[in-house]
């Protein structure tokens, strides 16, 4: 904490150290990225995306990003990596949903809010929290339903400042009061999903005016300077919108620092498949997500490739997993099978730690493909769940005729020679902090 002080106190000096630092990081990109011969944009870009992230957010954010965030990070990925040398597993990084209550009904949504709201205790939130900090986890990302409809969140975010927290949000609830509480909180970023331009975006989120809504979101976040991200599941009525040169420059002009591309999986009561990817346009993200890295002054995050460009699934490599609101540890956020209820969360360490479920998704999962198990085999999460006897964890008591009812989809493993990164920054990161770990062998 006193190292923490230290950095806000030098960030917090904008005109002679955030600037001086600024310098040194630009002039650190330009010797290692920007004389490419192979990749001359490359540099270019990520100076301009660094610069963006270091002086438009307010410096105690831009601090608590950068401690919180991406040194403990590393540092939770490796203990994370220790642990599996030993045989041992828990996740690098926890998201959990904190209710099942939101204010729209979204297509292929896999939460169905309920009458009262199913909520996780706070107490129990804090003990997830202060478990995970046992085996070196510092980043939560906090799901819904609605995050933003969760009684206490910010309290909860600011009794633990050595964590960071990513929220995920539709953005229609975001408020100025509640950005300024971000910003004066410092260890939270909005992560604010965007669906489709206006027509697409009410139609997938089952209201109206949901864009400019959303819109005005993200301007509170800029407004108070916080690090702020937009997140979209691709889709085939958003694809042409949101896989774009324009969509990325609309972004940045609204003061979004990264993207996060992930790709629609057909889940829940509504799972509406005809909006699945095909194996072309899956393909077509990968392409643009690679070369908008060299041309966007933008960071664009995905969670389905590795450095060479071959697919992966994080939750088969066991670096993150996901809790309920009701306290069952689930693979993945729309996988709502489970063997492990936490309790308080005082013992979820060894119940992580020790779940046979868990440990044969992995191995299944990892086995059967490098993609989506749920959109390439279907049939093996049921097979799977039927064979641990896992509970329904939705709330629905229907997942397991959902995922029977499920064709195979196109998913990330797709089809042709795998497309690597050309940005030397994500080739590193990937490489040697965020994937692999040994999951396929």
């Amino acid at each position: 904490m006193a190292f923490l002080r230290l950095v806000e106190t030098i960030a917090c000096d904008r005109i002679e150290c955030r600037e001086k630092l600024s310098g040194v990081i630009a002039m650190a990109w330009a010797g290692r990225a920007g004389y490419s011969p192979a990749f001359p944009e490359e540099g270019g870009m990520k100076v301009r995306a660094l610069w963006r992230l270091a002086m438009e957010p307010d410096p105690r954010c831009v601090a608590r990003f950068g401690w919180n965030f991406g040194w403990k990070g590393m540092q939770a990925v490796r203990h994370f990596e220790r642990r599996l040398r030993q045989g041992r597993y828990f996740p690098a990084f926890l998201f959990v949903s904190l209710t099942n209550a939101c204010n729209l009904e979204c297509q292929g949504c896999w939460v169905t809010p309920s009458s009262p709201a199913r909520e996780m205790d706070s107490g129990t939130l804090d003990n997830v929290i202060r478990e995970s900090r046992r085996y070196g986890g510092s980043f939560f990302g906090l799901l819904g339903g609605e995050p933003l409809l969760y009684r206490g969140l910010f309290d909860v975010i600011g009794r633990h400042p050595e964590c960071y927290f990513l929220l995920f949000t539709n953005g229609t609830l975001l408020s100025g009061e509640m950005a300024r509480r971000m910003r004066a909180l410092g260890n939270v970023s909005p992560l604010v999903s965007i669906e489709g331009m206006e027509k697409v975006s009410d139609l997938r989120r089952g209201g109206a005016g949901v864009f400019p809504r959303a819109l005005e979101g993200l301007e509170h976040c800029r407004r108070n300077r916080l690090v702020t991200g937009v997140a979209t599941s691709v889709c085939r009525s958003n694809f042409a919108e949101l896989v774009s040169e324009a969509f990325l420059d609309f972004l940045v002009g609204r003061g979004v620092h990264y993207i996060w591309y992930y790709i629609y999986r057909p889940v829940g009561p509504r799972p509406t498949p005809e909006l699945a990817l095909s194996a072309e346009e899956v393909r077509k993200l990968r392409r643009f997500i690679v070369e908008m890295r060299c041309r966007k002054p933008i960071l664009i995050i995905d969670a389905y490739w590795d450095h060479e460009g071959r697919a992966l699934c994080p939750a088969a490599t066991g670096i993150g997993h996901h809790i309920s609101p009701d306290g069952f540890v689930e693979p993945c956020p729309p996988l709502q099978l489970s063997k492990d209820p936490i309790g308080d969360g005082k013992g979820m360490g060894p119940r992580i730690e020790n779940s046979e479920f868990l440990r044969d998704f992995r191995a299944v999962a990892a086995s059967a493909t490098r993609g989506c198990v749920i959109l390439d085999r279907p049939d093996l999460v049921v097979q799977l769940a039927e064979r641990h006897g896992a509970v329904d964890s939705s709330g629905r008591g229907t997942v397991i005729r959902e995922m029977q009812s499920l064709c195979p989809c196109a998913s990330h493993q797709h089809e042709g020679p795998p497309i690597p990164e050309k940005s030397l920054a994500y080739r590193l990161a990937k490489k040697y902090w965020f994937f692999g770990f040994g999951a396929y062998g």
